[in-house]
C-alpha cells in the first residue's frame, strides 16, 4: 500500500470490531495513562474504570486532573488516582516515578499517551530540549525507564506473564526522515526545521523507542507497542493556525474513537501478541514509517536518550 492510500486509509478507517464493552474485567490490575486529564486519555481512563481497573492519572495539572477525577467518577462510578508529573521536566517525572513505587510494588499496563503539538518555536523543556521531542519522547522514555521494576513485577503476576506498554505516536510520523540530533536542543537548526517537522520527528521518536523496548525487553515478558489513535478533535491541535487548523479539523473524529486502538493494544487477550507491532485505527494492525525498521537509529536514539537522563 502506497503513502497516500495508506493515510487515507487510517483517516477515514473500516468500522472497529474492537469497542470498549469488549474489554475483560480489569480487577486487580494497576494502570498509569498520562495526560489523561482530557481528551483521548480521559476517555481510555474512563473505559478502564468502568471495568474495575485501579488508574493512575499521569498528569501535571492538579486542578484539572480534579475535575477530571470527578467528571469520571459520575460516569463510572469509580475514582482514578492523581499521580502529579510535568513530563517537559525530568526532574518532575523522577519525583513522580518515587512517589508511584512508593504506593505500588506491581504496574501492568503503562500508557504513554500525553503530547504536545507545534507549541511556539521558543518553549523548551525544563532542561533546555525542544519541547515536542523533550515531552513525547524523552519524558515518556524516562517515565518507561524508571517504572520498568514494576511493569517487570506485573508481567511476572499477570496470567499471560505479560506487561504491556502502549506508546501513543500519529500518522505524522511517517513525514519524518530521520533523527537529527542536532535539532533536539535549543539550536538554530532546531528552528529552521520549524514547529511541525519537530512534531513529526518526535513522534517517529515513538515508534523507534517502542520498537527498541520490545526488542531489549521482549523476552522478559513486556509487550511494547506504537500506534496511531486517528484524527482525533482534541485539545491537541491548540496551537494551529486558523488556516491550518480549520482544515485539520474536517478530517477529525470523536474523541472516543481515539481511545478505542490504545484500549485494545493494552487490555485484549490479542494485544498480549503485539509486540513490536505499530497499530493504526481502528484497532488495526498496520506499517509503520520503514524508516522505524532502522535498528541503528534506534539504538543510537536509546543510547542518547539513556545519556540524557542519566544525569538526573
Amino acid at each position: 500500500m502506497g503513502l497516500v492510500q495508506s493515510l487515507y486509509s487510517e483517516s477515514y478507517p473500516p468500522k472497529s470490531r474492537f469497542f470498549p464493552k469488549d474489554i475483560p474485567d480489569l480487577s486487580g490490575k494497576v494502570i498509569i495513562v498520562t495526560g489523561a486529564n482530557a481528551g483521548i486519555g480521559k476517555e481510555t481512563v474512563k473505559a478502564l474504570l468502568a471495568h474495575n481497573a485501579k488508574v493512575y492519572i499521569a498528569a501535571r495539572n492538579p486542578e484539572k486532573v480534579a475535575e477530571a477525577i470527578k467528571d469520571l467518577e459520575k460516569e463510572t462510578g469509580k475514582e482514578a488516582l492523581f499521580l502529579k508529573v510535568d513530563l517537559s521536566d525530568l526532574k518532575s517525572i523522577k519525583a513522580a516515578a518515587e512517589e508511584f513505587r512508593s504506593k505500588e510494588k506491581e504496574l501492568h499496563i503503562l500508557f504513554n499517551n500525553a503530547g504536545v503539538m507545534v507549541p511556539p518555536i521558543d518553549q523548551l523543556t525544563a532542561q533546555g530540549y525542544d519541547l515536542q521531542f523533550g515531552t513525547n519522547v524523552l519524558g515518556h522514555f524516562y517515565l518507561t525507564k524508571l517504572l520498568l521494576p514494576t511493569l517487570l513485577a506485573g508481567a511476572k503476576s499477570s496470567p499471560d506473564g505479560k506487561a504491556r506498554i502502549v506508546n501513543t505516536s500519529s500518522s505524522a510520523s511517517v513525514f519524518a526522515s530521520k533523527i537529527d540530533f542536532n535539532t533536539l536542543g535549543d539550536t538554530a537548526a532546531r528552528k529552521k526545521k520549524g514547529q511541525s517537522m519537530l512534531y513529526c520527528q518526535s513522534k517517529l521518536g515513538n515508534v523507534l523507542v517502542s520498537a527498541e523496548l520490545a526488542r531489549r525487553y521482549g523476552d522478559q515478558g513486556i509487550v511494547s507497542t506504537s500506534l496511531n489513535p486517528g484524527n482525533i478533535q482534541t485539545d491537541l491541535q491548540r496551537h494551529l493556525g486558523k488556516v491550518q487548523g480549520f482544515f485539520v479539523r474536517l478530517t477529525l473524529w470523536d474523541t472516543s474513537y481515539g481511545a478505542l486502538t490504545q484500549l485494545w493494544a493494552g487490555t485484549s487477550s490479542e494485544g498480549a501478541d503485539l509486540n513490536g507491532k505499530y497499530l493504526i485505527p481502528w484497532a488495526r494492525i498496520g506499517t509503520a514509517n520503514k524508516v522505524s525498521k532502522d535498528i541503528k537509529l534506534s539504538g543510537d536514539l536509546w543510547t542518547w536518550l539513556e545519556e540524557q537522563t542519566d544525569r538526573i
